[in-house]
């Protein structure tokens, strides 16, 4: 029970602050593989996990707030909890380096993703144009938050990718969640990310990629990308949408010389 002598803030010092953060880093895949990830899409790499058996990996939830950005990147991840005032301060500013939504920027690397789960809170800035500009300088690729950021006019202007919930002008803590942990799984828009999944992230949203699939995904998904490329060329030119999309057997020698046409000019 909390005495007269004692204040909430003085538990709290005794309690949450009494060691220093700690985290691990992730495990970061071939770029070669990312970058091959990220041409494919989310729409296509949604679809082909689903065939690999991973229903929905689809982060629901966040959306595109810089239209045109597409990348892909390995997830660095924090994960938010339900505010409890003993346990953390209220203070934006207060003990700094003990707050983990700092802690999570220390280990990002050029093409990193950081992935939220902020509860869905559209009451709490998880970053603002200060965090997101360290997080830009360091050269990470794209942030996606099941919540949201404040200062977003400027956050646009950074040349990163943002997929959030929503935007706010509360700092990160002033409502109801606080960050507890870095580097572990988090749900994000109700999907399990693992820190070291690959996020491939577009205009039509964000989607994980388990790391121990991204191989076989780029396999089938590489393939499909090519046949829906000669299939794109033949419905802009009035092709029958039966026989081109999904390309069809009575189309594939089409699409077999057609693909070894392009191969003949790349060389």
């Amino acid at each position: 029970m909390i005495g007269e002598s004692q204040s909430p803030r003085d538990v709290h010092e005794r309690t949450a602050m009494v060691t220093p953060n700690q985290s691990q880093d992730i495990t970061r895949p071939d770029p070669d593989l990312v970058a091959a990830l990220a041409r494919i899409g989310s729409a296509t790499a949604s679809g082909e996990l689903a065939k690999l058996g991973v229903r929905s990996a689809h982060l629901v939830g966040p959306v595109s707030h810089t239209p045109g950005v597409a990348t892909a990147g390995p997830a660095l991840t924090l994960q938010f909890v339900p505010r409890r005032e003993d346990l953390h301060a209220v203070d934006e500013y207060d003990n700094p380096d003990r707050q983990l939504h700092r802690e999570v920027l220390y280990h990002v690397q050029p093409g990193d993703f950081v992935v939220v789960d902020a509860r869905g809170s559209m009451t709490s800035g998880v970053f603002g144009e200060m965090m997101l500009t360290y997080f830009a300088g360091r050269g990470g690729a794209g942030v996606v938050i099941d919540g949201c950021i404040r200062d977003s006019g400027h956050a646009k202007q950074l040349g990163i990718g943002l997929w959030l919930r929503g935007v706010t002008p509360n700092f990160h803590t002033q409502t109801d969640v606080f960050p507890y942990a870095v580097n572990v799984p988090v749900a994000c828009g109700g999907t399990l990310v693992m820190p070291g999944d690959i996020i491939v992230a577009d205009d039509d949203g964000a989607v994980v990629v388990p790391i121990a699939l991204a191989p076989r995904l780029l396999e089938t998904a590489g393939e499909h990308a090519e046949w829906e490329e000669f299939s794109r060329l033949r419905l802009s030119e009035g092709g029958d949408l039966r026989r081109y999309y999904p390309l069809s057997d009575e189309a594939r020698p089409e699409y077999e010389q057609w693909r070894a046409g392009q191969a003949a000019a790349q060389r």
